[in-house]
């Protein structure tokens, strides 16, 4: 399997220090969840049901009716891919890396693109996958974008594939009112923006025969009981939606400017997470883990993406950056040093 953020146990035994004490920015995930009630005993001892009013909240929610639940967006990342023929697949060179095992292990081709590289291959693949916001550069593209690219897929057959986990707090570029188009399949995931991610929930927006063939693959009960209930009440809480999208902004900006304080490096990313690249970034991440602070270093080692610390982990968040940052700076100093 592929390695993401989190795995703090693993971190735990390799730097010996208890889990507990660590601060895990490694995800990107909201810290500050949205609040889990107590859960009626019926959704442990009766079988999940699907007329329970889910599907309804999240029409609501998302402002779009043809609407599949699902067990997380990976559920959907990993049965696209049985859907179609052999096809040409186009994924993001930096970017979810699931998007392209799951094509390449079902048998596709799979050719990995830049960001301005789309214009020049989109007549010559069969699906376009994007991450809007991109997961972990931050970059964005705009509705009229995508749709131009969708159009032009579609004129033979071909798929638009948009995954929108982290775009719940700045949605403007969403695909969602178009998603009932033949050929364009939107991906949301309550684990970011609601930070719950362990009851594994999440939807796909497509044209209805598409989402039939997906349920039939799934199978009953694609999601428990408690997964249902949680992931209801937390799409109809309005009020706790809107306080957190301004707490969210507010801890965002200050982990921006954090990390130019400490580095000089302006970082890239969206609301929830941040990414710089840097030159040691793999030395910032051992010194980051010795301190107990968990982020995730990039597949390409070239840089480091730092998710939202809790309200009372801040303190800790400064005085970790300000002692590694500034050692990393020294070491760098001394380096050019010896080299000038």
């Amino acid at each position: 399997m592929l390695d993401h953020g989190g795995r703090l146990n693993k971190a735990a035994k390799k730097y010996q220090i208890p889990v507990d004490s660590w601060i895990d920015l490694s995800t990107g995930i909201n810290p500050d969840h949205w609040p889990v009630p107590s859960i009626p005993s019926d959704c442990f001892t009766r079988l999940p049901e699907v007329d329970d009013g889910l599907i309804e909240a999240a029409q609501q929610y998302y402002q779009a009716d043809n609407v599949l639940a699902v067990a997380g967006s990976q559920a959907a990342i990993q049965l696209l891919p049985r859907l179609r023929e052999k096809s040409k697949v186009a994924v993001p060179e930096v970017g979810y890396a699931e998007h392209a095992y799951q094509w390449q292990a079902a048998g596709h081709d799979v050719v990995f693109y830049k960001a301005h590289d789309i214009e020049n291959i989109i007549n010559d693949i069969d699906v376009l996958i994007l991450i809007n916001p991109n997961n972990p550069t931050g970059e964005v593209y705009t509705r009229e974008q995508l749709l131009k690219w969708h159009q032009k897929l579609q004129s033979h057959q071909g798929w638009l594939i948009v995954d929108e986990a982290f775009i719940d707090c700045e949605s403007i570029n969403s695909l969602l009112d178009f998603s009932q188009q033949p050929g364009l399949i939107v991906l949301r995931s309550i684990g970011k923006f609601f930070g719950l991610a362990g009851v594994r929930s999440g939807f796909v927006f497509a044209e209805q025969s598409l989402l039939e063939k997906m349920n039939e693959m799934l199978g009953p009960w694609a999601l428990s009981g408690v997964t249902r209930y949680i992931t209801k009440k937390a799409l109809i809480d309005t009020i706790w939606q809107e306080q957190t999208k301004k707490s969210l902004k507010q801890s965002s900006q200050t982990i921006h400017d954090l990390i130019i304080t400490n580095t000089g490096i302006t970082p890239t990313g969206t609301v929830l997470f941040k990414t710089i690249m840097h030159p040691q970034a793999e030395q910032v991440f051992e010194l980051l883990a010795q301190q107990g602070l968990l982020v995730r270093l990039l597949d390409n080692k070239q840089g480091i993406r730092i998710g939202l610390p809790k309200k009372d982990q801040w303190e800790k968040i400064r005085q970790v950056f300000q002692y590694v940052f500034s050692h990393v700076n020294q070491l760098e100093q001394t380096e050019n040093r010896k080299t000038a």
